[in-house]
């Protein structure tokens, strides 16, 4: 079985989450995808929004019809910051015979060898990059691409930053989010 592990903030998970992977479940013939929203990612810590309760149960609601995708808790339940050759050795600890990919956007990649230890991460995963075509020739100089596979994906220009910035300003974000998710939202009175 392939396993995809696409983790992030999810402050909130919006439809380019759910796009996006359902495009590269599909190019890369995963069998599921788990969504690993973080509890503080090392590369945002400054950006501590709402709790990682709220965010989890927003990527309940934003998966539940789709059998393909699954959450899990586990950087929420370990507290702190979230390393993914972390959350990686857990995943291999869980499903040690199947196959894990690793989903990153290309923002990522980039800084990807300053990640903690990025060479046991490409020992646990294969690497799938959201591949953006202005970066492909320049990331193939300057990064060795060995257990990399990149992939196209459609370009959603939607972004959490922006969402939260429309709930604050009471503006409508319907469209952007899942339904369930904007209900979600109104009901905890998130962003506000």
């Amino acid at each position: 079985m392939n396993i995809g592990i696409f983790g992030g903030t999810f402050n909130p998970p919006h439809v380019g989450h759910l796009i996006v992977a359902e495009s590269v479940r599909e190019q890369i013939e995963l069998d599921r995808i788990i969504f690993v929203p973080s509890y503080i990612s090392p590369h945002k810590q400054d950006e501590i929004g709402h709790s990682a309760v709220h965010r989890f149960e927003m990527i309940q609601r934003a998966i539940e019809t789709n059998s393909r995708f699954d959450v899990s808790d586990v950087e929420i339940q370990r507290g702190g910051i979230s390393y993914t050759v972390s959350t990686l050795d857990y995943f291999k600890q869980k499903y040690p015979k199947e196959s894990l990919f690793l989903i990153i956007g290309m923002d990522n990649y980039l800084i990807f060898h300053q990640w903690k230890e990025p060479k046991k991460i490409l020992e646990l995963a294969t690497l799938v990059v959201l591949n953006r075509p202005l970066y492909t020739k320049k990331v193939n100089e300057i990064i060795d691409t060995k257990n990399t596979i990149f992939i196209d994906v459609p370009n959603i220009d939607i972004s959490s930053s922006e969402i939260r910035k429309k709930v604050k300003e009471g503006k409508s974000i319907k469209y952007l989010v899942p339904d369930s998710v904007e209900q979600y939202i109104i009901e905890h009175q998130l962003y506000k």
